[in-house]
């Protein structure tokens, strides 16, 4: 798109990024199905792999297709630039690559999906990192656990699987005050309901496997850079700020300024790590987003709805949705998410863990799937499956105990939900 008038988030969805293409005037994206690309010549060839020039050397670290994926995440979430990677998991490595050293530690909020809180205390280990797990509605804590060593501050603006609401604004000043990037996982919220640089993020992750793509097709992960952060302020983040030895000395801070992170992440990250988004992929994310908004006002709508019955049923312990009065964090949707609160709850049982199985088992139009922000509803005994690595005790910080089924609405009739959920539960016994 052209420079020109600010457009809205419903036609930036469908044009971000987006040309016809040049050899064929093709309206929607082609999938460029290639490894590598022919150089114009040797020193066209050679200005590439010196980061002289922008352009395409092999599908590991650039492919025209994902490259419309990266500028259309970026343009949405309001960042300098972005880096598309195979799978939300990737992106949360490669958010920290640049950042981390051995001995280096990040503070982690304790309500986070399963896998993140495992990827987060056992594997990163593996190379020397830490986390620090704190409640983030606990202020003084957070900023207790920050010390010489941290390297970021990480959260998710909706944090799966309760659907709690992070006060960004709060957590985004005390990592400004520490000189700290704040990393935000928005996959439960998309941009359309949030958009964390707003909130002073640094940098926005998102697993595009959910809302984004938003039809359970295929999986990848990506980092929008918010362009606004001093890596040349401390001597904290030497990857980005100091001479790098692979590209003779280069600075990528000094270099390329606001794009300093987006370009490591393709010419050291994707070129080492090779977790590369495939344009397959890439193809379907795009035709999710296209759909976005529209999708994303049925869900809260739907999930609204949906959690306002459930709250109000006789075999209903605690229903955990924002967007209901009663949540502890429902005054921060209008601040934080003004569209929504989105798709994603927990609810409680009083049966317990017996109750949450038979639940499972019963329901007919709702999916028993690991996955969330399909258009299907889904739903998951998150403490015997996602969180399952996890003990007990954080099991209940993240919401996951064991009486709590997670509730992903999708899009469907309401009624029809609510109808499945009714006859559910009273299988469950409810």
């Amino acid at each position: 798109m052209s420079d020109g008038p600010a457009y809205g988030f419903d036609t930036l969805q469908i044009h971000a990024g987006s040309r016809p293409d040049p050899a064929t005037g093709a309206r929607q994206t082609p999938v460029y199905q290639t490894t590598a690309y022919v150089f114009r010549d040797a020193d066209h060839a050679a200005a590439l792999f010196n980061l002289q020039e922008v352009g395409y050397i092999y599908s590991r670290l650039t492919n025209p297709t994902v490259a419309v994926l990266q500028e259309r995440m970026a343009t949405l979430e309001g960042g300098a630039g972005a880096v598309c990677c195979s799978s939300g998991h990737a992106a949360q490595i490669m958010a920290l690559f640049p950042l981390m050293g051995p001995g280096r530690n990040i503070v982690v909020s304790t309500r986070l999906y399963g896998g993140s809180v495992t990827q987060f205390s056992q594997t990163i280990k593996r190379f020397g990192w830490s986390a620090k797990f704190v409640d983030f509605d606990d202020f003084d804590a957070v900023r207790a656990a920050i010390d010489e060593d941290t390297r970021a501050v990480f959260c998710e603006s909706i944090a799966n699987p309760g659907g709690y609401i992070t006060d960004l604004d709060e957590i985004a000043k005390i990592a400004d005050a520490a000189g700290l990037p704040l990393i935000v996982d928005n996959t439960s919220a998309t941009p359309y309901l949030c958009r964390p640089i707003e909130h002073g993020a640094t940098l926005v992750v998102h697993s595009m496997t959910k809302f984004l793509t938003g039809n359970g097709t295929v999986t990848g992960g990506v980092i929008v850079d918010s362009g606004r952060f001093d890596w040349s302020a401390s001597d904290k983040f030497p990857s980005l700020s100091e001479p790098e030895p692979a590209y003779h000395g280069l600075r990528f801070h000094e270099t390329f300024g606001p794009l300093a992170f987006t370009f490591h992440g393709i010419a050291v990250g994707l070129r080492d790590l090779g977790m590369t988004l495939n344009p397959q992929a890439a193809h379907y994310t795009l035709m999710g987003i296209e759909t976005l908004s529209l999708r994303m006002q049925k869900h809260c709508e739907n999930a609204e709805k949906v959690a306002g019955w459930l709250e109000k049923h006789p075999a209903v312990k605690e229903v955990t949705y924002a967007g209901l009065e009663s949540s502890p964090w429902h005054d921060r949707v209008a601040r934080i998410c003004p569209k929504g609160a989105g798709g994603l709850f927990t609810v409680a049982l009083k049966g317990g863990y017996d109750a949450c199985v038979k639940l499972v088992d019963s329901l007919e139009l709702f999916s028993h799937v690991a996955n969330l922000g399909d258009t299907r509803s889904l739903i998951i005994h998150s403490a015997s499956t996602t969180h399952r690595q996890l003990t007990q005790e954080q099991q209940v910080a993240a919401g996951a105990s064991p009486d709590v089924v997670r509730i992903s609405i999708g899009i469907e009739d309401a009624d029809d939900l609510i109808a499945d959920l009714e006859q559910g539960l009273a299988a469950a016994g409810g």
